[in-house]
Order: structure tokens, then C-alpha cells, then sequence
């Protein structure tokens, strides 16, 4: 008899084996569920991927365009709600736990997961009050840690989306009125994690990032076997295009740890500090309400001025530092999204490794954001024959994805661990994992959110 785990999955769009794969994520989850007594009707599941940036970086919280899918690799959940203002989280493969009482104030602890799951509980108290209700929830990941590829994103999804299934949230009228896609959903999310005011919710607190909300945006509204373009702010997905069927990503993540903590989190949160003052240099004295990347994906003329601005700053090492996130923002959203996208709708891999290689020199020189380990990943892949190599995630560590044919994919694999463990040996945390674009947040006995949520709809 086949499970309705496994009915799940295969009508959500995995393949066989991959069922097999994402099936047997949820048995430490099953096993320590049983150990603590969720059973019943009320017990709900949930798997919630990682994300691929293919293109897009640093582009999301500067309302600007990416290219995303989700990965196979997901964190598996099984939620039952409980009537005492509580949460219980246990990790399943680490046997560690988390609780905390549902409260507008409760104060999360920065370096700790539990930073995560606290967020999102304080949260939702303060925007919705005593119709959040507790609850427990187990949990187990395969997606790699800190490595650029979403986990964090996908924990703070997951407890979200089990917290608003199990409290019916979406029945509730402050619900309706500040959300009614699922682009809105994905786009809360997003300001649940970096602590911005959502339309007529209240912003304050976050994880400590000053990010987006591409990667939310890719859990929740990803395609299967498509990559998705989308703009932010608001999140609008622009056009999905067909993945080939005959090629895969593999990802590398090159086992330096891009937590977004200390020096990395100082990094990353310098980037978008970076992007504000641009968007006043971009702007002028006029369109107060427009984000950066609308101002330049939209308004021709407008990167003339800003440049000459740029040149009358006194500080010239801030000038030049804007002027090199200015350009590559730009040419990023404005060409080499675009460019990539149609390269992989017409077959032309040639073009598609091209534009690939522009966006990771576009952002070395940019951004900043690379190191030695990303550089050889990316030129390492190129030289096993990978069709396209980039980095991707918010850098200063992280993974590097590859697309390849699927008839070489393990041969590859092989080949581009080997050559990497030659060249660092040190990285011994390194990890590489073949995915396919696959499907969004996955429900089992519980609401997918595109069961609450009409999508709008290409723009």
C-alpha cells in the first residue's frame, strides 16, 4: 500500500527515486515523533527545500530580479499543535531542542538556531495575537548548513507555514488583508526573517540579516523542472522557463562556512547598507517610493547621472566601492538574467556558459563576496566540461553550482570533488550533491500553500 508520504511527493512532482531519497529524510523524524508520542489525526508533515540562486546576486532586497529554483535537498518536518502557548522544536538527527512560550516579546539568542524558529514565533505573536496557537515540531535536514543553499531560509519557512497550518491563520481577517498570493506569502516570509515592515504588519526583530526575500520566495514558489524569474518588492514572478530535461545542477558547497554571523554577517549587512545609500544616489531628489533595482531595470537614463554623482563624492573609496555594486546590480538585472534565461529556453549552452561566467566575474569585482575557494570551484567545474558554473548565495564562503549533462553527472561529481580536495585540503567540510529544479514546500496531511493561495501569475 503505498503511503500518503509517497503520494505527496509524487504528485508535487519528485521522481521515483528521488521519493525514495526524500522519504527516508522523514524516517529520524518519524522514529523521534513516535518517541514523544505524535500520533493522530493532527499530526501534519512538511517538506521544505533548498534553493538555488542561479542568478541574482545580491539583487532581492534591493527590489531587484532573480533566477531561482528550488533543490531536492529539504528539511523534513512533522508538526502537531499543542493548547498550552508553547513550542517545542527537536532536531531530529542532532537530539537537540528548543522551546519557548508564544510571546510578542520573546528575544532571540544570535549564533543559536533556536535564533530562527523564536523569530518566527515572535512574529507571528505580534502581527496575529492569541489566534497563534503552540505547537511541537520535529524536524531533520539534509540540506548542507551555512553553505549558501538556504537551510535557514527553509527552517524559518517550515515552522512558519506548520505554525499558520496548525493555527488556521489565514482565516483570521489581518491575514487577508495584507496577504492574498502566494507571492505575498513568500514576501511576509521574507520580512519575517529580516525583520522589515510587511504592508500593515510591523517590522522589528529578525535573525540579524538585512537581506531579501528571493530565498523564501523560492521555497514557497518554486516549479518543478522550471527555473523561475521573479522581482521583489513586491515579489512578482516575471516568466519560468523549461530546465532541460538531460542536465543537472551540482552544487559544490566548498565547506567554508557562510553563516551569517560575526565578520560574514558584518559583510553581508555591509552590502546592503551599500545598496540604501545607492538608491538615493540613483534617485536624485525625486521617486521616494521606488526601489533601486525599479529605478534601474525600468528607468533608461538614470545610470548617466547617478555615475556623475557618484564622481563628486568626496570620499572616493566609497564612491568607487558604490559604483562597482552599482554596476554590477545593473548589468546583473538588466542583461544577464535576461540573457541566461533565453540561452537555456533556446538550447544555446555555449551562450548559457557565457553569461554565467559574466555574472560571477560581475560579481568578484562588484561585490566583493568571493574567495579562493568559490574562484576554483567555479574554474575547476568549467575545466571537467560543466556547461555553466557560478557562485551563488551571499558569498564570503558558500557553494558553487554547476550545470551539467545528466549522462555525466556522477562521473563529474567524481571529478570536481577530487580535483577541489586536491587544490584545499583543509575542506574537509566540503559537500557536493546533484538536484534537479524541483518542487516548492510540500505538504502531507496538512495545506500546501498554494491550497490557500492563488498564484498571480506571470507579469
Amino acid at each position: 500500500m503505498t503511503s500518503p508520504l509517497v503520494v505527496a511527493l509524487a504528485r508535487a512532482g519528485f521522481d521515483g527515486a528521488e521519493i525514495a531519497r526524500r522519504a527516508a529524510l522523514f524516517d529520524p523524524v518519524e522514529r523521534v515523533a513516535g518517541e514523544l508520542g505524535l500520533v493522530g489525526g493532527q499530526v501534519r508533515r512538511y517538506h521544505a527545500p533548498g534553493r538555488i540562486e542561479v542568478f541574482g546576486k545580491h539583487t532581492d532586497y534591493a527590489g531587484g530580479r532573480s533566477l531561482v529554483c528550488a533543490t531536492e535537498q529539504a528539511i523534513a518536518f512533522v508538526a502537531r499543535p499543542r493548547d498550552d502557548g508553547r513550542i517545542r522544536i527537536v532536531d531530529a538527527r542532532l537530539g537537540q531542542v528548543r522551546e519557548m512560550a508564544v510571546d510578542p516579546d520573546l528575544e532571540a539568542a544570535r549564533g543559536d538556531w533556536g535564533n530562527y524558529p523564536a523569530t518566527v514565533v515572535a512574529r507571528l505573536a505580534r502581527d496575529f495575537g492569541r489566534p497563534v496557537e503552540g505547537i511541537d515540531l520535529i524536524f531533520a535536514s539534509d540540506i548542507p548548513f551555512a553553505a549558501g543553499v538556504s537551510s535557514s531560509s527553509a527552517l524559518v519557512v517550515g515552522i512558519a507555514w506548520a505554525m499558520i497550518d496548525a493555527s488556521g491563520l489565514d482565516r483570521v481577517p489581518a491575514f487577508r488583508a495584507n496577504l492574498h498570493t502566494i507571492e505575498d506569502l513568500a514576501g511576509y516570509f521574507g520580512a519575517m526573517e529580516n525583520g522589515r515592515v510587511f504592508r500593515g504588519f510591523a517590522g522589528g526583530g529578525g535573525v540579524g540579516t538585512m537581506g531579501g526575500s528571493q530565498d523564501q520566495t523560492a521555497i514557497v514558489c518554486a516549479r518543478a523542472d522550471q527555473l523561475a524569474q521573479f522581482r521583489f518588492d513586491p515579489v512578482i514572478l516575471e516568466r519560468a522557463v523549461r530546465w532541460p530535461a538531460d542536465h543537472r545542477f551540482v552544487v559544490a558547497a566548498s565547506g567554508v562556512v557562510a553563516e551569517k554571523t560575526a565578520a560574514a554577517l558584518e559583510h553581508y549587512n555591509d552590502l546592503a547598507r551599500m545598496t540604501a545609500a545607492l538608491r538615493d544616489v540613483v534617485a536624485g531628489d525625486g521617486e521616494p517610493g521606488l526601489t533601486l533595482g525599479r529605478l534601474l531595470i525600468d528607468g533608461d537614463g538614470r545610470l548617466g547621472p547617478a555615475l556623475n554623482r557618484l564622481h563628486g563624492l568626496d570620499d572616493r573609496s566609497w564612491a568607487e566601492r558604490l559604483e562597482r555594486r552599482l554596476m554590477q546590480l545593473t548589468v546583473e538585472c538588466r542583461t544577464l538574467i535576461p540573457a541566461f534565461r533565453d540561452a537555456i529556453d533556446r538550447g544555446d549552452w555555449a551562450a548559457a556558459g557565457d553569461w554565467a561566467a559574466a555574472s560571477f566575474a560581475a560579481a568578484d569585482y562588484g561585490l566583493g563576496n568571493q574567495i579562493a575557494e568559490t574562484r576554483a570551484l567555479v574554474s575547476l567545474a568549467v575545466e571537467e566540461g560543466a556547461v555553466a558554473a557560478s557562485a551563488f548565495g551571499a558569498g564570503f564562503g558558500g557553494s558553487v553550482w554547476a550545470m551539467v549533462r545528466q549522462d555525466r553527472a556522477d562521473h563529474f561529481t567524481e571529478a570536481w570533488r577530487q580535483r577541489y580536495r586536491e587544490r584545499f585540503p583543509e575542506r574537509t567540510g566540503a559537500l557536493f550533491f546533484a538536484t534537479r529544479p524541483a518542487p516548492p514546500l510540500v505538504a502531507v496531511a496538512g495545506r500546501n500553500p498554494r491550497d490557500v493561495f492563488p498564484e498571480s501569475g506571470i507579469a
